[in-house]
């Protein structure tokens, strides 16, 4: 694993035995503000104008996107619990070098992405009176859902290319099912095939504007 700066300045992570990295060359940052907080969490709140959620990650990863979540439910006032799984969690020494509470704004968000990756595992930990998140450390194949739970998927898996295992119609269904009635699921992939077995499981597929570097994303809704 080698940490390696994106377009925007933000950091992400580089894995040299899938060559893969954990956000967008482009930018990191932008990249997550536009697929899963703009056309994802901003979205269901001002849609729906509900101020209580339960969002669903699929990937840790860094942490950024969790972390950017706790800040928009900061900001608008949204009791967010968030469950997140991640079955190989970063170590240390790299989430300490990553650099997002130096470029995002805040006094408390060093310390908050801290909290991230260092609190408890399998339980819930409140982070603010708008925040509770619960990681466990379970692949998505052995991860025991509980259906019409969840408002939003964050779906950021690596590509369907790099990990096409996470891409089968099969865990898409226990997406789906994992969603209430209007739930949505997002993801920066825009592949055919992937659009296509989401439409067959019964979602409504949009494919939006993506972030910089990448023509489309797409937003499917239950």
């Amino acid at each position: 694993m080698e940490l390696i700066a994106t377009g925007d300045g933000s950091h992400t992570l580089y894995l040299k035995d899938l060559d893969e990295t954990y956000h967008s060359r482009q930018g990191a940052i932008q990249e997550s503000i536009h697929v899963y907080i703009k056309n994802g969490l901003r979205y269901y709140v001002g849609d729906f104008h509900k101020n209580k959620l339960d969002l669903f990650e699929l990937g840790l990863g860094t942490g950024l996107n969790t972390l950017l979540s706790y800040m928009e439910a900061l900001k608008f006032r949204i009791r967010l619990r968030y469950e997140v799984i991640e079955p190989f969690p970063i170590t240390q020494p790299f989430w300490n070098e990553l650099n997002y509470s130096r470029l995002l704004p805040g006094n408390n968000t060093g310390n908050v992405f801290l909290k991230i990756h260092r609190c408890s595992w399998n339980k819930d930990n409140s982070l603010s009176d708008y925040f509770i998140l619960r990681k466990e450390k379970i692949l998505f194949q052995s991860y025991f859902h509980v259906e019409n739970k969840f408002d939003i998927i964050f779906y950021d898996a690596f590509a369907p290319v790099k990990q096409p295992e996470i891409w089968h119609p099969d865990l898409l269904q226990k997406a789906y099912q994992m969603l209430i009635k209007n739930g949505i699921l997002v993801t920066y992939c825009s592949q055919g095939n992937f659009k296509r077995n989401l439409k067959q499981i019964g979602f409504h597929v949009e494919s939006i504007p993506g972030p910089p570097g990448k023509k489309e994303m797409v937003r499917a809704t239950k």
